[in-house]
């Protein structure tokens, strides 16, 4: 005799599609079907257990408590039922799996290392998500992110991947030694897509160098770019050590003095129920051996000028 006396699985996949994206109308695109079947099969649902499970807005849905209360558990019993059915599915060619990151980070630390992945793992397909925006991994958007940020980050789970020190850094032959130096050179900045009081630009800078401030002479939309003017020898650029870490070791740049300012640090971020996800896991253990590896080649700087 079957005890579990389950309601219509087509019943609990609507309501779980929902209750994820608090959303009737992206529920029936994730599951190809029309709004007005979401409703009904969320309604039957509701008969059949004797509760309601949202209270229905003019323009989104919220969960009650009883929705609250039987979403987590559907959401990962159909977690373990799909990657219970992809594991006996015979593979057809790699696992495809998103991992989402800043612009910044993708083009000065991950692009580089890609190949190194595809090598090692040619089981996993890894498909590269840039954006400096936020997404929602809850939702689905990629498997798992590198955020910039605190690292607190509420149903997630995170660890620190790469720590953020921001310093001077310029070409060697701007024959830049001192602070005594920055008045005959441009200084580079960029503009940071969020901004507080202890941002690590140049005026912070100037403030922990104990300096009088400097205009910047050359401003770019994004610290890619500025890099990229540091590179090529066009002035001083204040940015993060972990992105020019290569340039660092190969004298490309160089980081003539402190102080250094902490900056908030790389995290790896991946949504709780995907804790345990293999492919999941793999990607995260790959990157921090990287991260490892671009830590000990970041110099160390004096805490002052």
């Amino acid at each position: 005799m079957d005890t579990r006396q389950l309601p219509p699985l087509t019943a609990l996949r609507a309501f779980e599609a929902a209750a994820r994206h608090l959303s009737f109308k992206h529920a029936a695109a994730e599951l190809s079907l029309t709004p007005t079947a979401i409703s009904h099969q969320v309604r039957q649902l509701e008969a059949c257990l004797g509760v309601a499970l949202f209270v229905r807005g003019t323009r989104r849905v919220d969960l009650t408590p009883a929705g609250q209360g039987l979403f987590p558990a559907l959401r990962d019993g159909l977690d373990a039922m799909a990657r219970g059915v992809q594991a006996v599915r015979p593979r057809q060619g790699p696992r495809g799996l998103v991992l989402s990151t800043t612009m910044a980070l993708a083009s000065r630390w991950l692009l580089p290392r890609l190949a190194r992945f595809a090598e090692t793992h040619p089981g996993v397909a890894l498909h590269l998500h840039t954006c400096d925006e936020t997404v929602d991994l809850a939702g689905g958007e990629a498997h798992l992110a590198i955020r910039y940020g605190p690292g607190r980050y509420p149903g997630l789970g995170s660890a620190l991947l790469l720590p953020s020190r921001f310093a001077p850094v310029c070409a060697p032959a701007l024959a830049v030694a001192t602070p005594d130096d920055l008045p005959r050179v441009p200084l580079i900045g960029f503009e940071w897509l969020r901004r507080d009081a202890s941002t690590p630009d140049w005026p912070l800078w100037f403030e922990h160098a104990k300096c009088q401030p400097l205009p910047r002479q050359l401003h770019f939309s994004d610290e890619v770019h500025a890099i990229q003017a540091a590179i090529a020898g066009q002035g001083v650029a204040l940015v993060n050590l972990s992105l020019v870490a290569d340039e660092l070791h190969t004298g490309l740049l160089h980081q003539p003095f402190g102080p250094t300012l902490e900056g908030h640090g790389f995290h790896l971020a991946w949504p709780e129920q995907r804790a345990t996800d293999p492919d999941v896991t793999t990607v995260r253990k790959w990157l921090q051996q990287q991260a490892t590896g671009t830590s000990a080649a970041v110099p160390s700087a004096s805490a002052t000028p």
